[in-house]
């Protein structure tokens, strides 16, 4: 069934509100009778007519004005987003720009100096190859979040163990944590199936795991509860390091929002992967917000429809 638009939805609530009234006042013919009259005069007739012919006018002025406000609502949504895609247009390719002009001067480097030292010539390679996984995972990330913008009717389901994948990714960032003191208090319990992607809800752990690593800071730990709730599962991630300015948490899921520019590309963030998690929540049915820990970091609560 099509979906009326607000231009048609006002139109037919006045139409509907007038004719009601309309017919009150013709069958009652004035406010002192307390039951219906039938039409024996013709000022009833003409009162009628009368009332017929308004309700028709009214209903064309009516029609004229809802066209015109669903083509102005239409008008002001294309350009909400045409906005939007020459912004995300615009920072795709700015994020681009660092990974592809660094890989280029590499090099160019290392073939315009031949005789440079062979230590010298595998630290420029080495560069360039960590330029090139930025560069695949920021494809990737704008892969999926292209999906899950156009294509999310065709992503396939089934029935998801949380707890197991959540389980591999603790192991997955054993290394990174170990590297920056870092521990994980993984609470969830056993038996946490949802209906879901399992890729998409890999990707919505992963993310806020390897954000906590990135910003949390050293020595702190990262902690992961759940609890069931009447069709879905609520969960909260948290971390007890920095936190984040109060300014910024309304924003931090925006696609390419960085607190600290120079420090998120230092560390490799494509700048998507908030993004992707709060698609991804949306996408199975669930809500997401971030908010300081009362004691201190950062706090996810999110839901997963079951």
């Amino acid at each position: 069934m099509k979906k009326l638009s607000e231009g048609r939805k006002m139109f037919l609530s006045v139409m509907v509100i007038f004719a009601i009234y309309a017919t009150i006042f013709i069958c009652f013919e004035d406010y002192d009778r307390n039951y219906i009259m039938p039409l024996e005069e013709s000022s009833d007739w003409h009162l009628l007519l009368f009332s017929l012919v308004v309700m028709v006018g009214l209903g064309v002025l009516l029609h004229r004005y809802a066209r015109r406000m669903d083509n102005r609502i239409s008008r002001e949504q294309a350009d909400k987003e045409n906005k939007i895609r020459r912004e995300l247009t615009q920072n795709i390719a700015h994020e681009l720009k660092t990974p592809v002009a660094s890989i280029k001067g590499y090099a160019e480097t290392i073939l315009e100096h031949p005789d440079m030292s062979d230590e010298t010539r595998r630290q420029f390679v080495e560069r360039t190859l960590s330029q090139a996984h930025r560069l695949t995972s920021l494809l990737q990330d704008i892969s999926t979040l292209n999906r899950m913008d156009y294509a999310s009717s065709m992503i396939a389901t089934e029935r998801v163990d949380v707890a197991r994948i959540v389980a591999d990714i603790v192991q997955e960032t054993a290394l990174a944590l170990d590297r920056r003191h870092m521990t994980i208090n993984n609470n969830l319990p056993q038996g946490i199936i949802v209906n879901g992607n399992p890729s998409l809800i890999y990707s919505i752990f992963r993310n806020l795991v390897d954000n906590a690593v990135s910003y949390a800071g050293e020595g702190t730990t990262v902690t992961i509860d759940a609890s069931r709730g009447d069709d879905q599962w609520n969960f909260i991630l948290a971390d007890n390091g920095n936190g984040v300015d109060e300014k910024h948490l309304s924003r931090i899921f925006e696609r390419f929002y960085r607190i600290d520019k120079s420090r998120s590309r230092a560390q490799g963030g494509t700048g998507l992967g908030l993004a992707i998690v709060k698609n991804a929540v949306v996408l199975h049915g669930g809500t997401i917000k971030a908010s300081n820990a009362p004691g201190g970091g950062l706090r996810f609560d999110f839901s997963l429809h079951r």
